[in-house]
C-alpha cells in the first residue's frame, strides 16, 4: 500500500499583483497550502495575506525560510531579484519556481540549474503559456507524429497592448523604473512567453540568428525614449528548422499564436480564443479546393468553440488554467521525484536566445546595417 504524500508548504516572495494569481491557482491545487508571504514592503505582504487569509508574512526572505521552512517557494519579484533569491532558496533547501523570465542572463540560469541539480532540488519557469488546454493538445498531436516528422518551420506571435497606462504609465515615466534597467527593457519582462514556445521545438545549436527591432510612432507620441516595442527575429538551427518571432504592441487585434510547420500537416494555437487547428495535407479535386477547407475550418472552430464550454462547466476552463497545471505538474514532480514539467535545456536555450536578442538589438545596433547584418550562433556546452 502505497504511502500518502505529504502536503507540500508554499512560500511566495515578491506580493505584487501576479502573486495573487499564484495563490489563486494553488489553491485549486490538491496537497499544498501557501504557508507564508514575504516582500520587503511587509505591508504588500500583509495585504496579501488579509485576502487569502494566511498570517505567517516576512518582510526577510532569510528569516521566512528559517521560520517557515517551505518545501517550494515562488519568486515573483521583478527579475533583477530572481538570481539571487533562487540560490538563497536553493541553498535553504526548497524547491523554487521563477516567473518569467527566469533570470536576467544565461549565465545566471546556468548556474542556478547547476546549483538545483547539485542539490536534488527543483526549478521551473513561469512559462504557464506552454500549458494551456489548447497546447496541451498540441503537444499531444505532435507527440502522436500528427506533423510527420520534425517541424520544419515555427512561427511565435505575442502582443502587447500599450493602452495597459496601470504598467506603461510608471515605465515611462520613470527612468529608473525596473523594467527599464533591464538589458532588454520592456521587451525582457513580456517575450519569454513566445520564445520558450519555439525553443521547445528548436535543436540547441542554433546557427543563425537574425534580430530587428524599432520604436512605434505610438510610443513615441507616449515618450518612449530609447525603449523598443517591435521586434523581429529570424532563427535556423542546424539541423534547418526555422523560426520567425514577432512581438508587436501595434498588431490590431493583437496576435498570441503558435504555428508548428511539419513535413506533413501542420498545426495552429490561438491563445487569445483557446483554440487549435490542425491544418492536414489534402488535394481537392477541380472547384472543391475553394468549398471543402472553409467548411473543414468551420468544423474545426465549432469543435473548438464546444470543447471549450464544455471545459469551461466541468471547471478546467479559468483564468490562468496554464498557471494551475504548469504549478501543479511542478509539485507532481518534486512529490514523485520526477522529471520538472519544463527541461532545463529549454529554459536555458530561451535564456540564451533573449541575450543574443538584446545583444543585437541594444548593445551592437550602431546602425540598421549593422543590425540587420549581424548573424550569430548559439550553441549549448
Amino acid at each position: 500500500m502505497k504511502s500518502e504524500l505529504k502536503t507540500l508548504r508554499i512560500a511566495i516572495i515578491g506580493c505584487g499583483k501576479i502573486a495573487d494569481q499564484h495563490v489563486l491557482a494553488c489553491q485549486r491545487i490538491a496537497g499544498c497550502e501557501v504557508v507564508a508571504l514575504c516582500d520587503r514592503e511587509v505591508l504588500m505582504a500583509g495585504q496579501l495575506g488579509e485576502r487569502f487569509g494566511i498570517t505567517a508574512c516576512f518582510a526577510d526572505a532569510a528569516e521566512m525560510l528559517r521560520v517557515a521552512k517551505p518545501d517550494a517557494v515562488h519568486v515573483t519579484t521583478p527579475p533583477q531579484g530572481h538570481f539571487s533569491l533562487a540560490k538563497q532558496c536553493l541553498e535553504a533547501g526548497s524547491h523554487v519556481y521563477l516567473e518569467k523570465p527566469f533570470t536576467v542572463t544565461a549565465l545566471e540560469a546556468e548556474e542556478l540549474i547547476r546549483l538545483a541539480e547539485s542539490r536534488n532540488l527543483k526549478l521551473t519557469a513561469g512559462h504557464n503559456l506552454q500549458f494551456t488546454l489548447e497546447m496541451l493538445e498540441m503537444r499531444r498531436l505532435v507527440g502522436g507524429g500528427f506533423l510527420g516528422g520534425k517541424p520544419v518551420h515555427l512561427e511565435s506571435h505575442f502582443g502587447y497592448d500599450l493602452g495597459d497606462t496601470s504598467y506603461v504609465g510608471p515605465l515611462l515615466g520613470n527612468r529608473k523604473h525596473w523594467v527599464r534597467q533591464l538589458p532588454g527593457q520592456l521587451l525582457h519582462n513580456i517575450l519569454s512567453h513566445g520564445i520558450a514556445k519555439l525553443c521547445e521545438f528548436l535543436d540547441d545549436d542554433l546557427v543563425e540568428v537574425i534580430a530587428t527591432a524599432q520604436q512605434s510612432p505610438q510610443l513615441q507620441r507616449l515618450g518612449g525614449e530609447e525603449i523598443l516595442d517591435e521586434l523581429r527575429v529570424l532563427i535556423r538551427d542546424a539541423s534547418g528548422t526555422t523560426a520567425f518571432f514577432c512581438f508587436s504592441t501595434q498588431m490590431k487585434p493583437g496576435r498570441n499564436h503558435l504555428r508548428i510547420c511539419g513535413p506533413v500537416n501542420s498545426i495552429e494555437v490561438d491563445h487569445a480564443s483557446g483554440s487549435l487547428l490542425r491544418h492536414e495535407n489534402r488535394s481537392y479535386k477541380s472547384y472543391l479546393t475553394y468549398f471543402a477547407p472553409p467548411l473543414v475550418s468551420a468544423r474545426q472552430h465549432f469543435r473548438n468553440a464546444r470543447v471549450n464550454f464544455f471545459n469551461f462547466l466541468n471547471g478546467r476552463l479559468h483564468q490562468d488554467s496554464g498557471m494551475k497545471e504548469l504549478i501543479e505538474r511542478f509539485y507532481q514532480s518534486i512529490q514523485n521525484q520526477s522529471m520538472p514539467p519544463i527541461p532545463y535545456r529549454e529554459i536555458l536555450l530561451t535564456a540564451r536566445l533573449m541575450d543574443e536578442i538584446f545583444d543585437q538589438i541594444y548593445k551592437t545596433k550602431t546602425t540598421a546595417t549593422d543590425t540587420l547584418k549581424s548573424s550569430v550562433p548559439i550553441q549549448m556546452p
